[in-house]
């Protein structure tokens, strides 16, 4: 039997209905809009689309949104200048630095600068810390969205909720997915094994997991016989090949005859992040006026 597909697409509408309701709340009691400042520096392509599919969402959401664009040519002082001010400003709720940043900048002294309870894309050290100490924090937004793909999955496979007991296998160490993924399910009790280049026996470990998330940005990497029978996959990769189409990091007609749940790609965790991006920055504004 094939998998079933678990849409990122349709699970967000659910989450963006539920964002509308709160968004208005926040309307009402605070007299404003919740707000997302996004920083981007230099020109490239695909940053610039990100970007604008995330002010589009943010608009029909109801949030405001302040876009400042950088040129290729700022110094770090200059960007940390920028970010400090938007930290310090009140009708700010969220800020989201769009990576990667151009050659020359320091990505981690420029996360320094955003104030933590403003940090909706949970990459923040000290947020980062919390997560590691199961503490309630903004988590990144694709290791979330994972995490709700999982649950998403699990109920319609007739499965109750909880992750708990369950081996997890994480394919990728990066702080962007890897690293907060893992947490993310060690914190709904999962038995969590973390692969990356270096790992033995790769194939062997990843027909061990129950939940597979493959985040490592080589296309269709993880073949069908790695896939547990029954297993849910979570695919994060997304890959353009020669010929201009897309690709995830699991071979998906392979794994899609063995797994018993996989995310598209497109249309499966992409989604999700942005949604996740816009609980985190609804969530922002929540704290903010209480």
């Amino acid at each position: 039997m094939a998998a079933i597909v678990i849409s990122g697409k349709e699970l967000a509408k659910s989450v963006y209905a539920d964002l509308k309701q709160r968004t208005a709340a926040v309307q009402k009691g605070a007299g404003r809009a919740p707000c997302l400042a996004v920083v981007l520096v230099g020109e490239n392509p695909a940053s610039k689309v990100y970007v604008s599919s995330k002010a589009k969402r943010a608009h029909k959401l109801g949030i405001d949104t302040v876009d400042l664009s950088l040129p290729a040519s700022t110094s770090n002082e200059e960007l940390q200048a920028k970010l400090r001010e938007l930290s310090a400003d009140g009708s700010v709720d969220g800020i989201l630095l769009q990576l990667p940043l151009p050659d020359g900048l320091d990505e981690f002294s420029a996360l320094l600068c955003i104030a933590p309870e403003k940090d909706v894309d949970g990459l923040h050290p000290y947020n980062q810390g919390l997560l590691l100490r199961g503490a309630d924090t903004f988590a990144p937004c694709t290791p979330k969205g994972c995490i709700e793909l999982v649950k998403s999955a699990r109920a319609a496979l007739g499965q109750n909720s909880s992750l708990s007991g369950l081996h997890a296998v994480v394919l990728g160490r990066s702080i962007l997915v890897g690293k907060p993924a893992a947490a993310l399910l060690l914190a709904e009790n999962c038995t969590v094994t973390q692969c990356h280049s270096r790992t033995k026996d790769l194939a062997e470990v990843c027909r061990g997991a129950d939940i597979l998330v493959a985040a490592v940005g080589r296309p269709n990497f993880v073949r069908g016989d790695w896939v547990k029978p029954g297993s849910i996959v979570i695919d994060v990769g997304i890959n353009r090949l020669d010929d201009g189409s897309l690709a995830g990091d699991v071979c998906y007609d392979e794994a899609q005859s063995t797994a018993a749940a996989i995310t598209p790609v497109p249309g499966g965790v992409g989604p999700m992040t942005i949604a996740m991006l816009m609980a985190n920055t609804v969530r922002a504004a929540e704290v903010a006026v209480r």
